[in-house]
């Protein structure tokens, strides 16, 4: 494959994403696994300066008839590097996905792996280029840090509710935060999602699938799918052949299993805006979520929007340490008086220390805030 038409595609992919992928080798390796070249021609061709475009805008950018076109597209579509919906007013818009969040890699993974050699060399890859993508951020680590603090929430926390027993876990308002009439409320359980939405899909984790590859099996032993899309984004990833559509009973029966393992509900949103409508829910363990390991690794930011805080009664707290093994962000401690102290900074109001408690010593203190934690400076 020609080296100058994969970097040419490589920059344009890369622009249509929120990580500064290098174009280096490994990326190009990627690409040449991933891509044809001939889907790459025609993305240079067609999304070179726009990323969203109908088929009108494609025929005119790159001079091709529909049925070539359509051919490239539904190729594209099928592994995940190009997103097919329609528009309120019916019309079908072709947009160019980038390497991750969300893009081919995600997709890649929503299917069940088979464990062939091209998978594993494919993960293994990724794996190599985040680090490379490490190495960028921390060479540049004083530049980076105010871009980081511009970025929007990558996700939105959903609480759980229930304690291991079923009892809820009990919420506090904070009266200090005012809350204008007008401001649009997310949904705050997951079965509230669940319940807005029509069409449901699943699909398996794609981040324990790239670990599971890498030889890594998740500590927390969860469901295999907990992916969930919404709405077009259902229809596409039930379409491509990447999950399945469900019932809402389905759903929330996976969401208790995934209550049970103790994981992060996390909610997306467009552009992480949370007055608009969710397009999906991953639920997250702390081993191997990709959110909290590029973090932990130094790759990105942990910027999260919750509308909740843990907190600890501590005449309840008896030091377990339970809660200090559940926190999937590390923001607890046990402190020199044998009780269990947080840091109010980190902490992402997930719920999960609350819910393993043996004391029920855990309560969540309900007030919208965005957890903006950089990535660790590994070098000074």
């Amino acid at each position: 494959m020609d080296e100058k038409t994969i970097k040419k595609a490589a920059r344009i992919i890369i622009k249509s994403g929120m990580l500064p992928f290098p174009v280096t080798d490994t990326l190009m390796e990627i690409m040449g696994l991933l891509y044809t070249e001939d889907e790459l021609k025609f993305i240079i061709k067609a999304f070179r300066r726009k990323p969203s475009l109908t088929m009108d805008q494609l025929r005119e950018k790159t001079g091709m008839p529909e049925e070539e076109i359509k051919t490239l597209t539904d190729s594209l579509a099928k592994k995940g590097a190009l997103f097919v919906s329609q528009s309120s007013s019916g019309l079908t818009i072709y947009r160019l996905l980038p390497l991750i969040m969300v893009g081919i890699f995600e997709y890649t993974y929503m299917k069940k792996v088979q464990f062939t050699e091209e998978e594993k060399k494919i993960a293994v890859l990724f794996e190599n280029l985040f680090d490379e993508v490490r190495d960028v951020i921390q060479e540049k680590y004083d530049t980076m840090i105010p871009l980081f603090r511009q970025m929007p929430p990558i996700d939105r926390t959903v609480p759980i509710t229930e304690d291991t027993e079923g009892k809820e876990i009990q919420v506090e308002i904070n009266e200090e935060i005012e809350v204008s009439p007008e401001e649009v409320v997310a949904s705050q359980t997951v079965n509230e999602i669940i319940d807005k939405f029509e069409d449901i899909a699943v699909a398996h984790c794609f981040c324990r699938q790239h670990q599971l590859l890498l030889g890594h099996k998740c500590e927390q032993d969860p469901p295999e799918e907990t992916c969930f899309t919404f709405g077009k984004s259902a229809r596409f990833v039930s379409n491509q052949g990447f999950g399945r559509l469900i019932s809402k009973e389905e759903a929330k029966v996976i969401l208790e299993k995934c209550d049970e393992a103790g994981l992060v509900h996390k909610a997306y949103h467009p552009h992480g805006n949370i007055a608009k409508e969710e397009t999906s829910l991953c639920n997250c363990c702390f081993d191997c979520c990709g959110t909290f390991l590029l973090w932990r690794r130094g790759v990105t930011p942990m910027v999260n929007a919750t509308n909740y805080l843990a907190q600890t009664n501590m005449d309840l707290c008896t030091g377990c340490g339970i809660c200090v093994e559940k926190c999937p962000v590390d923001a607890i401690i046990i402190n020199d008086n044998n009780k269990s102290e947080r840091n109010d900074d980190i902490c992402i109001g997930c719920g999960v220390c609350a819910r393993f408690c043996p004391e029920g010593a855990i309560y969540l203190i309900e007030g919208k805030r965005t957890v903006y934690v950089p990535p660790p400076k590994l070098k000074d």
